[in-house]
């Protein structure tokens, strides 16, 4: 019957779903912009900018692998230089993540299929061990003094250095202090700064 109809059992295995066109990096950014969060495009965005401004007018199924490992050595040599620079591993990191967020939503948009994907070929930097380290117990001491000792109001002063001591929040959290969030039956314990 396959004879009669001019197909062989070789067409049959060879028949693709159609795809639809695919579309350029220009065209394609703002749509996987507005389909993520809003984090994650604060974190993104600016990647996906400069691979907009690299390769604007391609199709996102053209760039390979060896092109995105350029692309991330140019972003990794291009960082503005800051004090606590590491040598623009960051900045390397957060364009394959970029991309590969860019490329799995291509996969789900029916544009490429998952071994197509490039940006998961392309090995992520590393990260450097930390540099933070805690406040050695002299130099915590000379803080609380200095904090006791000076200012307009030492009270205060001293009271914020223990609230940042005992509780390890950051400056956002210290500023949204409300006074129900303190806990009267174990003070200076507070509730919210579990989660800040």
């Amino acid at each position: 019957m396959l004879e009669r109809m001019g197909i062989s059992p070789a067409d049959l295995l060879d028949v693709r779903p159609a795809r639809p066109p695919v579309p350029t990096f220009a065209e394609y950014v703002p749509v996987v912009a507005a389909a993520v969060s809003s984090g994650t495009r604060r974190a993104y965005g600016s990647y996906w900018n400069r691979v907009v401004q690299a390769w604007g007018d391609r199709r996102i199924d053209e760039p390979r692998p060896s092109e995105i490992e350029q692309l991330r050595a140019r972003v990794q040599a291009n960082v503005v230089a800051r004090r606590n620079n590491r040598g623009g591993r960051s900045a390397a990191e957060h364009l394959v993540a970029a991309l590969r967020c860019l490329y799995r939503r291509a996969v789900a948009d029916g544009y490429l299929d998952a071994a197509e994907n490039p940006a998961v070929k392309v090995a992520k930097p590393r990260r450097l061990p930390s540099t933070r380290r805690a406040i050695g117990d002299a130099r915590l001491a000379e803080i609380n003094e200095a904090a006791a000792s000076t200012g307009d109001d030492p009270g205060l002063d001293s009271l914020l250095i223990r609230l940042h001591t005992e509780t390890a929040c950051r400056r956002g959290g210290a500023l949204a202090l409300r006074p129900r969030d303190l806990d009267p039956d174990q003070c200076p314990a507070f509730r919210r700064f579990a989660s800040i």
